[in-house]
């Protein structure tokens, strides 16, 4: 009734406000915090996922670090594409320079965009798994509308992020949180916005084939060749990321190029439209071929395995913690 209720006063589902107000209206129902047959409530799981994007960022970040600065340095001084070979050298000189400021870069505010970025992704894929009947488990459905309806708060995020990794070659240390805000006020903010249409395919990329995708590849080789007793929990989800991760990389890699490109120039010049960021690429392309287009592709992939590998480890820890703490306390339902 409730959930009628819900349905009944909200606005027209046609606008993608109103559809994000409709898949976060289930936080105000009571069966949100109710423990379900999989022996956690939805707050619970997504308390989960949260902990596993945590231990994920955490992991990953030299990684993510590294392959930004590859594709960050695609153009030369004179602002021509130079050879993938060379912007990788270039990248390996920042990080031989300052290894902890370069592996630590953007470290911050992707923490803090656990909360900010993840909070809503995983607020509207577990929302509306729920009121959609999929009880926790997400479908392609439930990604594609966390993908488009979550972009807004994460664009912000992974502008700061990029940001403060963007002058690392030229001052040896990070751009400071509060200048890049400071920058982005005088232009009313605008600039935290730019690169979020490709964002969006970045972002249902990323949850169609890494929080739905992976864990049924992972069930799906852990009843194949785990049952045999040669792969327990933790190698078949890295079998199952590998599986996962080539994949991914091909479809983001060009989406992630974009991004650093729009992203990376100064929030004081003239930013980078999608038009032109594209036209950019394809220069590289003719100029380079394929490996233009797909510079960090390698390190992506060792990244992609990486972070759904921590990211699904860290959430089923996370999970296992919470369903042993209910069942302690009694507060599994009878047919649990």
């Amino acid at each position: 009734l409730k959930l009628q209720f819900l349905y009944l006063i909200a606005p027209a589902p046609s606008h993608p406000t109103n559809l994000l107000t409709m898949a976060l209206a289930f936080l105000s129902d009571p069966s949100y915090y109710e423990i379900k047959k999989n022996g956690v409530s939805p707050f619970q799981n997504m308390v989960a996922y949260l902990g596993g994007s945590a231990i994920q960022t955490v992991g990953d970040n030299p990684v993510t670090a590294y392959r930004q600065l590859v594709q960050q340095f695609a153009k030369g001084a004179d602002g021509k594409a130079v050879d993938p070979k060379v912007a990788v050298r270039e990248a390996n000189a920042v990080f031989k320079a300052s290894p902890v400021t370069a592996s630590l870069s953007g470290l911050m505010p992707r923490l803090i965009g656990v909360l900010f970025k993840r909070v809503p992704k995983f607020g509207i894929l577990l929302g509306y798994s729920t009121l959609t009947g999929e009880d926790g488990s997400p479908g392609f459905a439930a990604a594609t509308a966390a993908s488009i309806l979550s972009a807004p708060f994460i664009n912000p995020v992974r502008m700061i992020e990029k940001q403060q990794r963007a002058f690392l070659k030229q001052t040896g240390s990070e751009k400071p949180i509060l200048e890049i805000l400071r920058e982005s006020k005088d232009a009313s903010f605008k600039p935290l916005f730019r690169g979020t249409i490709p964002l969006m395919g970045h972002s249902l990329a990323s949850a169609t084939l890494g929080l739905v995708g992976q864990p049924r590849l992972q069930k799906w080789v852990q009843k194949e060749v785990g049952a045999s007793g040669m792969l327990g929990s933790s190698a078949t989800n890295l079998v199952a990321s590998a599986i996962v991760s080539p994949v991914y990389v091909v479809v983001t890699n060009p989406l992630s190029r974009l991004e650093v490109i729009m992203q990376t120039s100064s929030i004081k010049g003239t930013r980078i439209s999608v038009g032109e960021a594209v036209k950019e690429m394809g220069s590289d392309m003719v100029k380079f071929g394929l490996r233009g287009i797909f510079r960090g592709q390698g390190i992506g992939i060792a990244k992609a395995i990486v972070s759904l590998s921590l990211f699904h480890e860290g959430r089923i820890f996370c999970t296992t913690q919470l369903k042993n703490y209910n069942e302690s306390r009694g507060y599994l339902p009878k047919d649990a």
